[in-house]
């Protein structure tokens, strides 16, 4: 077939699904080989893309569906190779590795006897004491990174399974875990059930292991003062946290002494972003490994709910509201994060993070497919979980 009949055949496949009013014709260097102005003329758009995306295989062209205004494109771009095979062996040794660190991290936390200076019975003093905290908090972020993965896999996608990232000898023991899409999602129905199924998951396990994590816990006497070198780390308050507090003990904790007179909820309003007055004689629940592990699981969810760029949140928010809302908001995130910063300098970093990172948002292949009441809703509530898990101020270290 020479040139002349592939572009007539290619402008009849287009015409199947889509009222042309204008056509034209680009290169490589344009981005597109051929542009078609219109508009669809079938009503399920996602079907006629699929039947689209099909019949221009033997040619290794990809549509693209965009808006321009009020006007639907159709634009033929040469399709992107076939992605690489993943190495599962990879995600095993992190995996792995993973588990060690967050043991250890866990062991020594909770450790309560001195540890052995035989290798071999310390290393077994660890496990015992951290596999509580190991087992909630890698059941955590397996049940947030396989949400994305099963919900990559149920539409074809090809995305590669958890990396879990180590960081021994630090508090969690991981730096969390991640999946990577090896190719761009079909359409905004996709991209919306990949973005929201692992938050989502992860933050209904979350609230599972807390409450079972409460019901092993304690409540005990802020010391009013500590001893020259000594102090304490206490975890900061969510929402959701507070709640779950609330409902285990039947009080809001951590409970002052007093109010100092002050109104009871601007009182809490002032703890709750500032951390400030701390409550010196108070009473707190001295958290389990496991209560401990859901905390975790609940600032990992809120974080990746941030509403920019790559981020879950920045795909939620900008599926849902546009990119220009998305770049509307940013400068707000951007400021309210570096504010913060000044009651809990981590949040310098992921004001960093999100300058970085934070304005690239992901463009599905199709742009015209809408998503549903449904998936707006769901959404939503993607959004909700992020003002009900947000912590201020995650530790608070008090000497």
């Amino acid at each position: 077939m020479d040139e002349f009949d592939t572009t007539q055949h290619l402008d009849q496949l287009v015409r199947r699904i889509f009222a042309v009013e204008d056509i034209t014709d680009g290169n490589v260097e344009l981005g597109f080989i051929k542009r078609y102005r219109g508009h669809l003329v079938v009503n399920d758009t996602a079907a006629a893309y699929d039947q689209l995306s099909e019949s221009l295989k033997p040619y290794a062209l990809t549509p693209l569906f965009r808006k321009e205004n009020d006007t639907q494109v159709i634009l033929l771009v040469p399709s992107q190779p076939d992605p690489k095979p993943s190495r599962p062996g990879i995600n095993l040794l992190m995996f792995i590795l993973t588990v060690i660190s967050v043991l250890l991290s866990g062991g020594l936390t909770s450790l309560e006897d001195p540890l052995s200076k035989n290798w071999i019975t310390a290393a077994g003093q660890l496990i015992e004491a951290g596999w509580p905290f190991a087992v909630s908090l890698l059941g955590i972020l397996a049940a947030h990174e396989f949400g994305h993965y099963f919900a990559g896999r149920a539409h074809g996608v090809h995305v590669t399974l958890p990396f879990f990232i180590p960081l021994p000898f630090t508090p969690l023991g991981t730096m969390g875990a991640f999946i990577n899409m090896k190719e761009v999602p079909k359409n905004k129905r996709v991209l919306m059930d990949i973005g929201i199924t692992g938050p989502i998951a992860g933050y209904i396990v979350s609230v599972i292991v807390i409450l079972i994590g409460l019901s092993l816990s304690r409540l005990d006497t802020i010391p009013m003062s500590f001893p020259a070198g000594e102090g304490i780390q206490m975890e900061g308050n969510s929402l959701t946290y507070l709640f779950l507090k609330y409902i285990s003990f039947d009080q809001l904790l951590p409970q002052p002494v007093s109010y100092g007179g002050v109104n009871p909820i601007l009182y809490w309003i002032k703890y709750f972003f500032t951390g400030r007055p701390f409550p010196y004689g108070g009473l707190d629940v001295m958290i389990h490994p496991v209560a401990w592990a859901g905390w975790a699981g609940l600032l990992v969810t809120s974080l990746n709910l941030i509403p920019a760029g790559q981020l879950d949140g920045g795909h939620i928010f900008h599926l849902l509201f546009g990119k220009k809302w998305s770049r509307r908001i940013f400068p707000f995130f951007l400021v309210a994060l570096v504010g913060l910063g000044f009651v809990w300098s981590g949040w310098w970093i992921w004001a960093v993070l999100v300058f970085l990172l934070g304005r690239i948002y992901a463009e599905p292949l199709d742009q015209i497919t809408k998503l549903g009441t449904g998936r707006k809703i769901l959404g939503v509530v993607a959004l909700i979980i992020f003002i009900l898990t947000f912590i201020p101020i995650p530790l608070l270290v008090i000497s």
